[in-house]
């Protein structure tokens, strides 16, 4: 057997502001470890001084640069990082995390990710990286699937954890018509989106008013062809705000794929398009006096003047009932303590006010059905409420920590406890006291006769004014976040977890003796694996190792296939002293093989016991 003389992967220098550039790096990934970018920068850039084909140096420093906001002169470190070592899988990662920055360039960052996933698909950091750039497109199944490889892989990788359960929560970006994916710039499918948007508002605010002003002149004053041809001018207005808006569009081709992804923003162009085209109808049946309208008017009246409150209801009811977040408050809650436990708690705030909407939603549609069945014993369907909740007690009680700093959302629950407790007084004293479906809304018949009628009836009011109390906690706290400029309660506020330390890693290098053999020895053996399994090679040659420890050799072509699949190799150096084993990544490059160092471990041969100095 024989003994280790090292491994470059664990080499950390004592002093590391000698004159060494491995000592500066250290020093650089410290730095960056206290959130220092500034000082991270400067020692990264004398790592690059004293070694300019130093890959880890170069790598520091574009990350130094990204967290200062350089994002331009941070993708140029990394693409000199990746250019020094094209195998380097924390090259390739740092490449695809500045280049995801960069507006157009995201398929250049997906590219460089799954290069990284291909180097070191045993490493967890690529499979974050690949599921962020998913999740920044809205691909949630595509980032879910990233991130459970992710976590196969590390199962306590905060990152993956948090942005896991930010794809339960169906979060997006706060650009979510933009795809990352186009070559457009963002800010003029941007200023694309506030004119499509600028143009429902105004043509329904617009239409709104000139329907209820033809209404009152047609109907209440009895001028009828007058009304009519007012309000048709009106809508000459409206073609003068279009032509405008329209003028303001210069990504036309991608208006379409905008909508597609923004069902917000198509809903409101949708309601726009509608809200015309029920404005001309409205003009066309206006009636002559209140006792002749017929459905046609009616919905025309109700689509142009209540299109508004019906939209802004729509959305909080789906902004309410999208997602799992009950699934991911207990993700949440497995990095609390972790690096990424500020933005966790963060995240678990508003997903608790997620949850506090659904309960609201539920207590409201379980205090209607007393209105609309005539029956107050149907309120007992708020039982529903508690048994779902317990349920999921066990992830609830992982926000009380949050829960016990946000007094308005405590509020809003405490409200919502009352309103359900007083929907039960509800379906017990309706029951017992004789209502029934066949009274009138609000009536004895109703509720019952006698006390347990009044009973029944004043903790329905009861349940009302609870719900009425909690949306005002809602509003409170909203209020109180756009005042501060904080995070709200809204999905809006979710923020991901960016914290990869896949890129701070340290490159293999190699000692003087290595690079010696594996350029002069005829003892030189290259493994990989093909579609038959491991395979083993004797190298022609090895014709020169690079200044940052890069190997260049000429091997078959079997091996140049098997490398196409799977670039993972091992080098197998002989000298008369020691043997060297140098696993790394076989990048083809014209007639050459580039190997970039993942680990090189050096052993004597059987009879030597003790291991030589590095």
């Amino acid at each position: 057997m024989g003994s280790d003389v090292g491994e470059t992967d664990h080499w950390t220098p004592r002093d590391p502001l000698s004159a060494d550039a491995r000592g500066w790096c250290a020093a650089a990934v410290e730095r960056l470890s206290r959130d220092l970018p500034e000082a991270a920068l400067e020692a990264a850039q004398q790592a690059v001084q004293r070694d300019p084909y130093s890959e880890w140096g170069h790598r520091l420093a574009s990350l130094a640069l990204e967290r200062l906001g350089r994002d331009s002169e941070a993708v140029a470190s990394a693409q000199e990082a990746a250019r020094l070592a094209p195998g380097s899988w924390a090259a390739r990662l740092r490449l695809a995390s500045a280049l995801r920055r960069i507006p157009g360039r995201w398929r250049d960052a997906a590219a460089e990710a799954a290069r990284a996933v291909r180097y070191a698909p045993e490493e967890a950091d690529p499979h974050v990286l690949a599921g962020d750039l998913a999740l920044q497109r809205g691909d949630h199944a595509g980032a879910a699937a990233a991130y459970r490889i992710a976590l196969a892989r590390a199962r306590d990788h905060p990152g993956a954890h948090v942005n896991l359960a930010l794809t339960w929560l169906r979060w997006e970006r706060a650009r979510p018509h933009h795809d990352p994916a186009w070559e457009v710039d963002p800010r003029e499918t941007g200023r694309t989106r506030r004119a499509l948007d600028v143009w429902s508002r105004q043509v329904r605010v617009l239409l709104a008013a000139a329907f209820a002003v033809v209404a009152v002149v047609g109907l209440g004053f009895g001028q009828h062809r007058e009304a009519q041809i007012g309000g048709a001018a009106v809508l000459a207005l409206v073609l003068v705000v279009s032509v405008r808006q329209a003028g303001r569009i210069r990504a036309w081709p991608y208006v379409p794929a905008m909508l597609g992804r923004d069902l917000w923003l198509a809903l409101s162009v949708t309601i726009a398009l509608a809200a015309i085209a029920a404005y001309i109808v409205g003009l066309a049946t206006l009636p002559t006096d209140l006792d002749t309208w017929d459905e046609a008017w009616t919905g025309a009246f109700g689509l142009v003047l209540l299109n508004f409150p019906a939209v802004l209801v729509l959305r909080l009811f789906g902004e309410a009932w999208r997602g799992r977040p009950v699934r991911a408050l207990t993700a949440f809650a497995e990095v609390i303590g972790t690096s990424a436990g500020k933005v966790a708690r963060r995240d678990i705030a508003v997903t608790l006010w997620i949850i506090t909407g659904r309960i609201w939603w539920a207590l409201l549609i379980a205090a209607a059905l007393p209105a609309l069945t005539g029956a107050p014993y149907a309120a007992i369907a708020v039982l529903a409420v508690p048994a779902v909740m317990w349920r999921s007690r066990g992830a609830l009680l992982e926000g009380r920590s949050v829960l016990a700093g946000d007094r308005w959302l405590a509020v809003a629950l405490a409200a919502l406890a009352t309103g359900g407790v007083w929907l039960v007084v509800v379906a017990v004293a309706g029951t017992v006291g004789g209502g029934g479906p066949k009274g009138r809304f609000l009536g004895e018949e109703v509720w019952g006769d006698g006390v347990w009628g009044a009973v029944a009836r004043t903790a329905w009011l009861g349940a009302l004014g609870a719900l009425v109390l909690a949306a005002a906690a809602f509003g409170g706290r909203a209020a109180r976040a756009w005042w501060r400029g904080g995070p709200g309660p809204w999905r809006a506020a979710l923020v991901p977890y960016e914290g990869l330390t896949g890129d701070l890693t340290p490159s293999a290098g190699l000692s003087e003796e290595v690079r010696h053999a594996a350029t002069y020895s005829r003892s030189v053996v290259l493994a990989y694996r093909d579609s038959h399994g491991p395979r083993t090679l004797a190298v022609s040659a090895v014709t020169s190792v690079s200044e940052s420890g890069e190997l260049r050799l000429i091997a078959g072509d079997d091996a140049w296939d098997a490398v196409e699949r799977d670039p993972r190799v091992a080098l197998y150096v002989g000298d008369p002293r020691f043997w060297a084993e140098v696993r790394g990544i076989a990048v083809p490059d014209r007639d050459i093989l580039r190997v970039t160092p993942k680990a090189v471990l050096v052993r004597e041969y059987p009879g030597r016991h003790q291991a030589r100095a590095r």
